[in-house]
């Protein structure tokens, strides 16, 4: 599997389905340089796990948000099935409207270019961390039955973000008001210190 991890996320122009209920013909990552995005994959549009997942990252969105980080969904289904889903209620299996855009992946390049394909059929659950310049700074991939934690997400935002303000870098279970770590010998010595018995 390819670790993306400091490259440049690899770009795409495709079909999505807009949080308007529009549908953008011609959707580009790369139009949203300059946010934080965060690209997640999903098996498919009306299954079991995904639903889930989806509300939970629209529940969260104003967190994301207010963080200037775009949301972005992505599968193998066209653009008329996310549209359907949207449209579906939620107590009947589907996802209601959610407020970020879903991208159709038919071709499945996307898919392959991100490496979550798996036996060309459909995407692992894999949730990819892009800075604003365009690099992937952080990945995760789950297999299918295993729901990710959207707040784990937005943790590692926030550390990201720590440490591009303050040039600290974030140790084991950091979060929001947490101190950082000064990254020499003496600041992870004067952490340890102070900090050891609460990892």
């Amino acid at each position: 599997m390819s670790v993306l991890v400091t490259k440049e996320a690899p770009d795409f122009t495709a079909v999505a389905a807009m949080p308007d209920g529009s549908f953008n013909e011609e959707y580009k990552l790369s139009d949203s340089r300059g946010k934080y995005v965060v690209l997640f994959f999903y098996p498919l549009d009306f299954t079991f796990v995904c639903p889930s997942e989806l509300i939970a990252f629209d529940h969260r969105i104003a967190e994301f948000e207010k963080r200037n980080v775009q949301v972005i969904g992505c599968s193998v289904d066209s653009h008329f099935t996310h549209h359907a889903w949207k449209n579906t209620p939620i107590d009947q299996g589907g996802i209601g409207n959610v407020k970020y855009p879903l991208v159709a992946d038919l071709t499945k390049s996307i898919a392959r270019d991100y490496d979550v394909l798996i036996d060309d059929a459909v995407t692992l659950r894999g949730s990819f961390l892009i800075d604003r310049e365009g690099v992937v700074r952080h990945q995760v991939v789950n297999d299918l039955p295993l729901g990710r934690n959207i707040d784990e997400m937005l943790r590692t935002i926030d550390a990201l973000q720590f440490t591009e303000t303050h040039g600290e870098v974030c140790p084991a279970g950091w979060k929001e008001g947490d101190k950082g770590m000064d990254p020499t010998a003496e600041g992870v010595a004067s952490y340890l210190a102070s900090e050891s018995d609460k990892l």
